[in-house]
């Protein structure tokens, strides 16, 4: 018997919601997909494709297939990379290009930098802090003294 009451209350509820209710939460729905979903993904399309825009001559890439090479020559949407120690040189187009290595190491290289340099800064600081602190208590034991 609950099961029943509990069934035709269910009914009832049901009926009695505006559709106004149900299109905001499908509104609501779409905008959570988009935001989860095609957001990020265009996101990272954009990147991608700046970073094969900014290819130059001399750089270390990886193509989607695991090739890896430096670039010799860039056209318009074509690229020749050499390869191994035979200096093979291959013809692949924009699109086929992975990652920029050359560019990873770079950024590598100044977070590191940058890293380092903050942490002198703070070393430097604190020795300020400390030397400023040494000449504060002799001043109030000079002070005390007399």
């Amino acid at each position: 018997m609950n099961l029943l009451s509990f069934m035709l209350l269910d009914q009832t509820a049901q009926q009695t919601q505006s559709p106004i209710t149900m299109f905001v939460l499908i509104g609501a729905l779409l905008a959570m997909m988009y935001f989860m979903t095609i957001r990020p993904q265009k996101k990272k399309q954009k990147e991608e494709q700046a970073m094969r825009d900014n290819l130059q001559i001399g750089d270390e890439v990886t193509t989607i297939g695991g090739i890896v090479g430096k670039i010799v020559t860039t056209k318009e949407d074509v690229l020749i990379i050499e390869t191994g120690a035979d200096r093979n040189k291959i013809k692949i187009t924009r699109w086929a290009i992975s990652t920029n290595n050359t560019a990873n190491e770079r950024a590598e290289a100044e977070k590191e930098a940058a890293k380092k340099a903050q942490e002198e800064a703070r070393q430097a600081r604190l020795e300020e802090e400390g030397s400023k602190s040494t000449r504060k208590k002799s001043k109030k034991n000079k002070t005390e003294e007399e």
